[in-house]
């Protein structure tokens, strides 16, 4: 079989890609490759809407994308809403949507064993030929890095809970293995998703004791479950320091390192990138290749001064005091907070940070972290 492109993997990147060029680029012969039997696995993303440009906005609500107006942020000393349109997509609404968009163009249960520039070697044997191959398969580069990771529970509960907008930071939780703080999502009057999520220095997690103090904080709000709808848990990498991932072949998401470096949100760099690419897109290996490598490369050098942020959270800051650094972040104006979500701070934006977080962290430790750069 020989095609324009193929894409492998049929996760969030690769997805938004597809929608794109069916949309921008119906002439367009493409295949996209998933081993699984659904797309996007199994997964919550979240973005603010102020994240993407509009037209993918409207693609990401059409894809399922359900919108709150407003989120919630709590702290020991600091309590705040903030007014800011705030998105969230399930990975089970983004296949029960996309399919559809994708007659012809999609194969399921299509595990790739050989992956090149130009052509997919399919474990049963189908060899799929194409002027460009993407690979946006989940392989996380190496770096130098510390992690977030969580244990999320879609759960039923047994009365209405009563949050109005999402509760993107509950930190006045014991702080464990770093900052701790409980993430919310309200997608109905009785189910909640409830994130537990660790800053921490290893990817390694207790799921049981995590499934404990998700239990505990709802207790602790006179709630219970009465069902486990679904569960995911992952160690998403923050980058430390080093150099831009470079891939002989394209790549795109995790393994190419498009996502924030402090707050490991992907779906805003995802949906940008997939615009740019189905209204541009070199339909030759090697000058797509050297397009792809150019825009991580230019991803990469736009989230240098996160990666400061996470050698101050990760080498400078004590494990317990990782906290105060997030909270007197959200002491900021909420233009700033909202350009530091999208990745697109100003430079007045980073004095500001580095002036409000600098009381949190002793000077020497900041210096030497700054410098292990």
């Amino acid at each position: 079989m020989t095609h324009d492109l193929v894409l492998v993997g049929g996760g969030l990147a690769n997805g938004l890609l597809a929608a794109q060029l069916r949309a921008a680029r119906p002439e367009l012969d493409f295949m996209l490759l998933e081993r699984g039997p659904v797309l996007g696995g199994n997964h919550t993303w979240s973005f603010h809407a102020t994240d993407v440009s509009a037209s993918a906005l409207a693609l990401l609500e059409g894809l399922g994308a359900r919108r709150f107006e407003g989120y919630d942020v709590r702290f020991e000393g600091v309590q705040r809403t903030l007014s800011g349109a705030y998105c969230s997509l399930r990975s089970e609404d983004f296949d029960r949507a996309l399919r559809p968009r994708l007659e012809g163009r999609l194969m399921l249960g299509a595990a790739a064993r050989e992956v090149t520039a130009r052509h997919v070697v399919l474990d049963d044997g189908r060899r799929l030929e194409a002027r460009a191959v993407i690979d946006a398969r989940a392989a996380p580069a190496p770096m130098d890095c510390g992690y977030q990771k969580f244990l999320g529970q879609d759960v039923e509960l047994d009365a209405p809970h009563g949050l109005e907008r999402p509760l993107l930071i509950d930190a006045t939780v014991e702080q464990l293995d770093g900052f701790r703080f409980v993430y919310v999502l309200p997608w109905s009057a009785t189910r909640l998703l409830v994130e537990d999520t660790l800053y921490s220095g290893t990817p390694d997690l207790d799921l049981e004791a995590a499934r404990g103090r998700i239990a505990a904080w709802l207790s602790r709000r006179g709630l219970r479950a009465s069902r486990v709808l679904r569960e995911e848990h992952g160690a998403l990498p923050l980058p430390l320091r080093g150099a831009a991932p470079s891939c002989e072949r394209p790549r795109l998401g995790l393994s190419a390192g498009l996502f924030h470096a402090t707050t490991g949100y992907s779906l805003p760099f995802a949906a940008r990138l997939a615009e740019r690419l189905a209204a541009k897109l070199p339909l030759d290996a090697p000058a797509l290749t050297q397009w792809v490598n150019g825009e991580v490369e230019r991803h990469w050098r736009s989230q240098r001064f996160f990666r400061l942020l996470n050698r101050m959270l990760f080498l400078a800051a004590a494990p317990g005091e990782r906290v105060r650094i997030f909270e007197a972040f959200y002491g900021h104006g909420e233009a700033l907070i909202s350009r530091f979500y999208a990745g697109q701070l100003r430079f007045s934006d980073i004095v500001q940070c580095l002036r409000r977080g600098a009381p949190t962290v002793g000077a020497l430790s900041a210096l030497r972290a700054a410098a292990a750069g």
